[in-house]
Formats: C-alpha cells, structure tokens, sequence
C-alpha cells in the first residue's frame, strides 16, 4: 500500500468516524468469512459500517476525529454508524450467536466506553419500536372516542326499542 492510498484511508475513516456515534472495536479472531459476511449483512440492514482496519491507520484515523482514550491491541475489526442503538444492537447480536467474537470497547457519543455501555444500548428499543410505541399513545385517545361513541350508540338503539 502506498503512502496516498493510506491517507486517503485515513482521511475517509477520519471523516467516517467524525459523524459516527458509535464506534465499537471487537476481537473476529476465529470467526469464518461466512461469519464476517453474516456480520455485515446484518449491518447493512442496518446502516452500519464493518471493516477490518490495520491498527496503525485506525489510531491516526480516531484521533484525527477527536476519539481518544483506548489503545488498539492484536487484530480488531470496527463496527460504526450514526445510530447508536443500531450499532450496538449489530455487535451485541452477534457476539451472541458467535462466542469467538468479543467485544473489545467502544467509542458512545465520542467518549471512550466499555462492554457494558454496548450491552446496555443494545437493551433500548430501536427507532422503529419507539416511533411505533409513539404512534400507539397518539391513536388511543381516538380508539378511546371511537369506543365510547359506539357505547353511547348501542345504548341509545336500546333505549328507543
């Protein structure tokens, strides 16, 4: 790889990881390419980047974007995306379905973050979820209505017969 073509990695991750919210570092040591291309399908669905990245190009790339606080070690493969339920819901997933990946640490709203940040934002509701629970409360208070007008009707009906 020549010296451009790594900086140019570099200034593509820097940017990547500026507007991500969540960065998560995880161990794929052991896991098959069917493995890593499960991981990546199930991302996609999501909007979430995977990507193996030399440790080296990865350290300048998070400091350029001002995430600072963990040190790379051994082989790592990054998981980021804007949403960070999503991302964590990603890794949590699939660190369950496979025991040879292990979650490292993460980057949570640009501040260094452990495992148990990542699990705890895999826990919370997805946007989908919350715009559905939303959109329940919003239609009760007329499932409500539309209940009590056909009370008052079938009373009505029973007081004229």
């Amino acid at each position: 790889m020549t010296r451009n073509e790594k900086q140019e990695i570099i200034n593509t991750l820097t940017e990547e990881f500026k507007v991500a919210n969540c960065v998560v570092m995880s161990d794929f040591k052991g896991l098959t390419v069917s493995d890593l291309e499960a991981l990546r399908k199930s991302a996609r669905a999501k909007e979430v980047k995977v990507q193996v990245i030399k440790n080296s190009l990865a350290t300048i790339s998070l400091k350029n974007a001002e995430l600072e606080g963990i040190e790379l070690t051994n082989t790592n493969i990054f998981v980021w995306g804007e949403d960070s339920v999503a991302t964590s819901k990603v890794v949590s997933d699939f660190a369950k379905a496979n025991e040879t990946f292990t979650i490292k640490n993460a980057y949570v709203d640009n501040e260094a973050s452990d495992v148990a940040t990542v699990e705890a934002f895999a826990k919370l509701p997805g946007r989908e979820e919350l715009l559905g629970m939303l959109a329940a409360t919003w239609m009760a208070p007329v499932a409500n209505f539309t209940i009590g007008l056909e009370a008052l009707r079938a009373k009505k009906e029973e007081e004229s017969a």
